[in-house]
């Protein structure tokens, strides 16, 4: 059963397991540094559809199907699916899977969610809810240029700290028993916002929040930066990656050379031209599945804090002046001895 470990952080005594995942991406992101790691990666963009949306919902099913199949058993034994997207109402995940016929509570953190859906997964087969559970998100870099930025035919100039939206997907499937990896603890995160109004400088948008998250983790679980194989946040990119080391700093902790940030590690930022580096939903999900959980796997590293961001904005948030809310999710992947 979970059980809360200091003000913020929950374990999980049965430690479910991680039974199978994988991720799928479209061509940005095959030429990429982790392109042959993925378990699938689409030359055309579109997926067959006729429009970008449903191409983001074709990732979703792709990715989690390739998932279900490694774990052996049918997608009929999965109880409760956690999926989200970046999209209004969760579009891409709820036309996406519709016909696959799995009960689905739909989730919203942005570019956290693949943390937040984890975590829940998780969360509900150790407390008994349920035996196995699915965890799913995606983005597509063409549907959120248009929901929240422009239209691409509109050609605008992109600012040296913007991102690129990852167009991929990752999918975990979460049970009890077999030898992968565990989902130990988590740490709900807290929403953050110092004022950031820019939507093309996510990376300062969201940097509070990885900062908060985290060192309430290593205060609730007494541990530092250093007693983890891998600290991974995402997607704060390259400039929010050097405010997150600043802003944890403050607080009494030092990211060493164990901490990364995906939005660093799914595209070359030197040639890919994607400025401050990689975002949105799919980004830390298909990071997570095709870099850190097979290296978890082959025994390169043992314990990983998982930790991606989200920024909690909307077009009609954004059109009104709002500021830019973050989020952070963090979860506790271990080996299992």
């Amino acid at each position: 059963m979970p059980e809360r470990c200091g003000q913020y952080t929950i374990t999980l005594s049965s430690s479910p397991t991680i039974l199978g995942y994988a991720a799928v991406g479209g061509k940005k992101e095959g030429e990429g540094p982790l392109g042959k790691q993925f378990d699938r990666i689409f030359e055309d963009t579109h997926l067959g559809e006729d429009t970008w949306e449903k191409a983001e919902s074709a990732l979703q099913r792709e990715a989690l199907t390739a998932a279900m199949n490694k774990t052996g058993l049918s997608v009929s034994q999965v109880q409760v699916l956690f999926a989200g997207d970046l999209l209004n109402q969760n579009t891409a995940s709820t036309f996406g899977l519709r016909e696959m016929g799995i009960p689905l509570l739909g989730q919203f953190g942005a570019c956290s969610t693949m943390g937040q859906t984890m975590a829940m997964a998780a969360l509900f087969v150790d407390s008994g809810a349920a035996d196995l559970c699915g965890a799913v998100t995606s983005s597509h870099f063409c549907t959120a240029e248009r929901q929240f930025r422009y239209p691409l035919e509109y050609g605008g100039q992109r600012t040296p700290t913007s991102q690129w939206t990852a167009t991929a997907s990752g999918a975990v499937v979460v049970g009890h028993g077999g030898k992968g990896v565990r989902v130990t603890a988590v740490c709900v995160g807290r929403v953050q916002d110092l004022g950031v109004t820019d939507a093309n400088n996510m990376g300062a948008a969201m940097a509070p929040a990885a900062a908060d998250t985290l060192s309430r983790f290593f205060e609730d679980t007494a541990t530092r930066p250093k007693d983890y194989d891998l600290i991974a946040t995402g997607d704060l990119g390259l400039v929010g990656s050097r405010l997150c080391r600043e802003l944890i700093a403050k607080k009494g902790y030092t990211l060493g050379e164990n901490y990364t940030d995906c939005g660093l590690l799914l595209f070359d930022r030197a040639s890919q031209d994607v400025h401050a580096g990689g975002s949105g939903c799919g980004c830390s999900a298909a990071v997570l599945c095709c870099h850190i959980l097979p290296a978890m796997e082959r025994g390169e590293l043992r314990r990983v804090l998982f930790a991606p961001t989200g920024a909690l904005m909307s077009p009609t948030s954004s059109q009104q002046g709002e500021s830019i809310p973050g989020i952070c999710h963090a979860v506790l992947l271990e080996c299992a001895e």
